[in-house]
């Protein structure tokens, strides 16, 4: 049996000052709240006069009681680093961000168990059993939010985080599934992913939380049951039991309970977007165009339902109507989840067990940063997030189709350009007139020829026009000195604007051949979407640098000399822009150089693409031990790749493959664990 992973030590500067600190942090807790707070308080053996203050973060821990916090406790009361020091007492927090209380277990050794609670304002309260109930599932929750897809990025955030699996056991998951159950209809106080504007019943981190589980374990039956039960009180639920059964392979069970449903709620705009989704998957885009529309309409101010359209223009290989369905798409500022602010520290401490011992997998200090060369670090749409980054995938698709001159061709036609602006403004007569963003593809009449894409009517600033969303084309009729204005230039992605909400004009019939030649059937192109164009040039610029030296010194027989850092930057770049073949070829360069997760994975993820199960096996094995070496014993997304290399090849086979391996015996067992 593996032991659990080390623990890190983090020392205080001042004692108390951490708990200090997270009391302080409670009131701006937005969602789930920050990894569970461990401090211990340590005194020399031969002195009981000094303490010591250390404390580190962990999620996974089940926090149904305080009996079973202070047991975590009482694990640590042994140190193999430091035999000097004892510990004398411990705290456990862990946060219910239900009732947006800290719940605190204090343990004294030897001696007595205190648990209570704290409120935003520093105030104690009694904690009851149905308190523990909401902290125990916001710890699964929190685990599952928290947890590293194998790439590292999540581990490099937080330093000092231990993680394990909330659920190991059929009981376990009865228990997190009868606490899903009980609190599913308060599951929305959570709050849910950036793209979401407004949590709902089933989209929400409670619900994001139990899909991910069903889709880690693949314990289909159990989520269906649990489904199947909490629809019979509310039919919503419906499309979170069809994705169910789409993942489980009973598709035309799904089928059978979308048709079902949707003649119930026929503008349900999740299960809309499910049928949506189902049908383009199936390469039926032009049987989801019409679904997606109509989610559209049923909630216009969502970005999933616009990018849902998008994405099947983009299918449909209509890219005028992608462009502008993506102009229209509403921007979020990306939230990220909520980080413990801690006080600077004394030291920290990070040790390693020897079970994770492997030369071949330390890639040094998690902070260590190389040489690399501006331009690079430079690249923007790598720090991309939330509804960004899936506008930005949209773009890059369309541009990996079509090419980038086809794409400033098109973009040309459907957006207005500058000089366009300038030279109509010189034209254009005094007189009342409509401007290009408010009549822009709005037609009076059926028979004229307008796109019916989806409308910005906002200011050429990116700015939604409040007055022409109530007025409709009332607010039309201006004279064009006051109605047009510059477009606005590149802004940073920072600069979030929701686009139109309009839900009349994702609702037209496509004429065979819109028309864009005149000035007035023009859109302008949202700040943020302009911002975009601009970062995937600059992309695309330094890909074809790239791509054109390498073959130089090829051509010369030379070597082309990056350092491990570049090349990982480089394959994330070929990697946004779907150049998989060229992806790979930078990340093995840069594990040629050193360790590094998250080349490591983008070769994961090219084994797991072509079915070679002994790269995968290889990868696998040392992205498993890499987390293990930082304290994290559970990756949901790494677990899945090994659920489905089991299920595709059998357990024999796999962990045949695993033990035949060059690595070190303890370095396999893990992956044996995992």
């Amino acid at each position: 049996m593996v032991a659990s992973p080390a623990v890190p030590e983090i020392y205080e500067d001042e004692l108390h000052s951490a708990i200090e600190a997270r009391s302080e942090s409670l009131q701006t807790l937005r969602e789930l709240g920050p990894p569970d707070l461990v401090h211990l308080i340590k005194q020399p053996i031969k002195s009981t006069t000094r303490q010591i203050g250390v404390y580190h973060h962990v999620t996974g821990i089940d926090a149904s009681s305080s009996a079973s916090l202070a047991a975590y406790i009482n694990t640590l009361t042994y140190s193999p680093h430091d035999k000097q020091n004892k510990v004398v007492s411990g705290l456990y927090c862990c946060y219910n961000a239900f009732s947006r209380l800290d719940m605190r277990v204090q343990v004294y050794i030897p001696g007595t168990v205190e648990s209570y609670c704290i409120d935003e304002r520093g105030d104690k309260r009694v904690a009851t059993d149905e308190l523990w109930l909401e902290t125990y599932l916001c710890s699964v929750l929190r685990a599952y939010s928290y947890a590293d897809d194998g790439s590292g990025d999540t581990i490099k955030k937080i330093v000092g985080v231990r993680r394990f699996n909330p659920v190991t056991s059929t009981e376990s998951e009865h228990k997190f599934l009868d606490a899903a159950e009980r609190l599913f209809f308060s599951g929305w106080q959570l709050g849910s992913d950036p793209e979401i504007q407004v949590p709902n019943l089933v989209s929400n981190h409670l619900t994001t939380g139990l899909l991910s589980y069903i889709h880690t374990t693949g314990r289909y039956a159990s989520g269906i049951n649990l489904f199947e039960k909490l629809r019979t009180r509310d039919p919503e639920i419906s499309s979170l039991l069809a994705r169910v059964y789409i993942q489980a392979d009973e598709e035309v069970k799904a089928v059978q309970l979308l048709h079902e449903v949707i003649q119930e709620l026929p503008m349900d705009y999740s299960l809309l977007d499910c049928q949506a989704d189902f049908c383009n998957t199936k390469g039926r885009g032009d049987l989801a165009l019409e679904i997606a529309k109509r989610s559209v309409v049923s909630a216009p101010s969502e970005f999933g339902t616009w990018a849902r359209l998008a994405d099947i223009y983009v299918s449909l290989e209509q890219w005028d109507l992608a462009l502008l369905t993506l102009n229209s798409c509403p921007m979020f500022t990306y939230q990220d989840k909520d980080a413990p602010r801690m006080p600077e520290p004394q030291k920290v401490f990070l040790p390693i067990m020897p079970e994770a011992l492997c030369d071949e997998i330390e890639d040094g200090n998690l902070d260590d940063m190389e040489m690399v060369h501006p331009t690079l670090r430079k690249l923007h749409a790598a720090g991309f997030k939330g509804t960004f980054l899936k506008a930005y995938i949209i773009l890059t698709e369309i541009t990996k189709k079509i090419g980038w001159d086809q794409l400033l061709k098109i973009r040309s036609q459907v957006f207005v350009m500058e000089e366009e602006y300038r030279h109509e403004k010189q034209n254009v007569p005094q007189s009342h007139s409509r401007s290009a963003s408010t009549t822009a593809l709005r037609s009076p009449t059926p028979s004229a020829q307008a796109s019916p894409n989806p409308e910005v009517n906002g200011n050429a600033n990116g700015e939604a026009s409040d007055e022409s969303e109530a007025n409709g084309n009332e607010s039309a009729e201006a004279t064009v000195q006051d109605s047009l204005q510059e477009p606005g230039h590149t802004v940073a992605a920072e600069v979030v604007k929701a686009g139109s909400e309009d839900p009349h004009t994702a609702n037209n019939d496509s004429p065979s051949q819109p028309n864009y030649t005149q000035f007035q059937n023009k859109r302008l192109c949202e700040r943020w979407l302009d911002n975009l164009f601009m970062v995937l040039y600059e992309d695309l610029r330094v890909y074809t640098i790239w791509r054109t030296e390498m073959a130089q010194y090829r051509q010369q027989q030379l070597l082309y000399k990056k350092s491990a850092e570049e090349w990982e930057i480089l394959g994330e770049l070929a990697e946004r822009l779907h150049h998989t073949d060229e992806a790979v070829e930078a990340y093995e360069n840069c594990l040629q150089i050193k360790f590094s997760p998250k080349a490591m994975k983008g070769v994961l993820k090219l084994g797991e693409d072509r079915r070679n199960t002994r790269d995968t096996c290889a990868a696998l094995i040392r992205l498993v031990t890499w987390q293990y070496r930082w304290y994290s014993e559970f990756s949901p997304a790494l677990l899945f790749t090994i659920r489905k290399l089991i299920e595709d090849e059998g357990a024999v086979k796999i962990r045949s493959i695993i033990q035949g391996t060059s690595l070190p015996q303890h370095v396999l067992d893990l992956t044996h664990q995992s």
